[in-house]
């Protein structure tokens, strides 16, 4: 609703913290400026390192060679720091997207693995020009919260397998780890934390010659560069019938955890990005992606935290680096890379989950002051996320427990009243009764609209006054159809007055259309 108060001219300071934020994201600007890109850079090489045996765990999860895992996340990184709409945010192969086409890869092999890929990449780019990413505004708070918390919680359950069945060193040093990244920052934030464990870590294992799982033991790494490669499926009906389904459900589920992701950097950042070019630079990430024999994949919110908030990264240098670096590390440097022992990842992660949790929305306080409904939203959101490894089906859960708590709070704001009776004949009795409705009108609030009205106790003629309420849906034009209907059956005539025109036009519509009035 437009406001009445006249927008008055705003003092030049109030310009400041939008161009503070564009600067802080400008890729020419941290090229300028050598402190600014040694951030950048080390911040990509650490995010690289921990891509590494992640990339080749959702390999093992889709089905398919480690190699695939990570010739997707050198794809990804390096597209989507070009094209994508949010800058320092890392997209890679994941997790999510693994268990949704795993079954393609296990019942029709690779070619028809990676034509679900470029598929679902395509589906995005159509899905995004018309306009999905518009549709993060409709995602309430809480369930924000809710994601944030469960990504926390799923992040740091990742770990446990690494922190299992594992020789009694990996536990101190994991410790060490954690301690030089609480503490470095403290006395300098020249070099990245994870950075500096990682290869603290690392010299200390070697130069004592311990026995400790490593990135090698993960899988083997790559000895060759990507190469341009053409799905060798038929162009058929069936083909798609077999791949449609799944680069739908790939489509939706990288679409959804890379905008709520973009839209997680946002607010860390203070910054604004562009969804729709997310949406669709997501899309040429993942078709691409595919023609270069990779497994596709979405934002990754873990190391996009490690990137931005630990790393301190801002702008597409650190994504691009990371993808470049990646590659660099696995076909040129694999072997060293190999050595590095998973105790040191694992002690980056821990960490990343620690600086991802929303504690606030956790502590007493604030549980005590929020609304026991819109906990139940956040609790919703994470025992859903958790339960199913699955992002997406988190937040449709929170969405959808958001939606029904709105409805219910909302059903008690409109309200029937009796406002006054006439002697239209001048005959000494009330021949006509006048019910005033007021408040919003739809599905919620209309269902128990039948029951406020004296059928059998009213004169012959009724109005109904709706000039302070507005009808939003076809729930609301079949309650008034039932209302109009009962009376009639009673032989006595309704009229209902004060719509606006919205309202009217709706009603007029749909009134008499909508089947059997009760």
């Amino acid at each position: 609703m437009p406001s009445s108060v006249p927008t008055l001219p705003q003092p030049p300071h109030t310009s400041v913290v939008p161009e503070a934020g564009a600067r802080e994201t400008s890729t020419l600007a941290a090229l300028r400026d050598p402190k600014r890109l040694r951030t950048e850079v080390l911040a990509g090489l650490v995010v690289a390192l921990a891509l590494i045996p992640e990339a080749i765990s959702f390999s093992i999860i889709a089905g398919v060679d480690p190699r695939v895992g990570l010739f997707s996340s050198f794809v990804m990184a390096v597209t989507i720091a070009v094209v994508g709409g949010r800058p320092a945010m890392i997209s890679a192969a994941t997790g999510a997207v693994a268990l949704v086409i795993a079954p393609v890869a296990r019942e029709h092999g690779l070619d028809y693995f990676l034509a679900t890929v470029i598929l679902a990449g395509l589906l995005q780019i159509v899905l995004s020009v018309l306009g999905v990413a518009k549709l993060m505004r409709f995602i309430p708070r809480m369930v924000m919260v809710g994601f944030v918390n469960a990504l926390a919680i799923l992040i740091f359950m990742a770990q446990i397998p690494h922190l299992v069945g594992v020789p009694w060193l990996v536990y101190p040093m994991v410790g060490l780890g954690i301690a030089i990244m609480v503490a470095l920052p403290r006395v300098t934030t020249a070099v990245p934390a994870p950075l500096v464990a990682i290869v603290a870590i690392t010299t200390l294992v070697l130069a004592n010659g311990w026995s400790l799982p490593d990135v090698a033991d993960q899988g083997e790494l790559p000895r060759s560069l990507p190469e341009l490669l053409i799905p060798n499926v038929p162009p058929t009906l069936e083909t798609l019938r077999i791949i449609a389904p799944y680069a739908v459900a790939m489509a939706l589920v990288g679409l959804l955890e890379s905008l709520m992701t973009a839209k997680l950097v946002d607010g860390i950042t203070d910054t604004h990005s562009d969804k729709t070019r997310e949406g669709w630079g997501q899309g040429v990430a993942n078709a691409l992606s595919g023609l270069f024999g990779g497994m596709g994949g979405c934002a990754m919110i873990g190391q996009t935290m490690i990137n931005v908030k630990v790393s301190g990264a801002r702008t597409r240098i650190s994504t691009f680096v990371a993808g470049v670096f990646l590659l660099a590390l696995v076909v040129g440097a694999g072997d060293a890379v190999g050595m590095i022992p998973m105790a040191a990842l694992v002690a980056v992660m821990i960490m990343v989950s620690v600086a991802t949790l929303d504690w606030h929305s956790i502590s007493p306080s604030t549980l005590r002051r929020m609304p026991h409904s819109e906990n139940l939203v956040m609790l919703i959101t994470v025992v859903v996320t958790v339960a199913t490894h699955n992002l997406a089906y988190g937040v449709i859960a929170g969405v959808n427990a958001a939606i029904i708590v709105f409805a219910r709070r909302v059903a008690h704001f409109a309200s029937v009243e009796r406002v006054g009776d006439a002697d239209v004949d001048g005959d000494g009795t009330v021949d006509e009764r006048v019910y005033k409705v007021t408040g919003e009108l739809f599905f919620a609030t209309s269902n128990d609209l039948v029951y406020q009205f004296d059928y059998s106790g009213d004169p012959q003629r009724v109005v109904i006054d709706v000039s302070d309420s507005h009808i939003w849906d076809a729930s609301t034009v079949a309650a008034l159809d039932a209302v109009q209907a009962k009376y009639e059956r009673l032989g006595k005539s309704v009229e209902i007055v004060g719509l606006n025109r919205s309202s009217a036009h709706r009603h007029r519509q749909l009134s008499g259309h909508l089947g059997e009035s009760h």
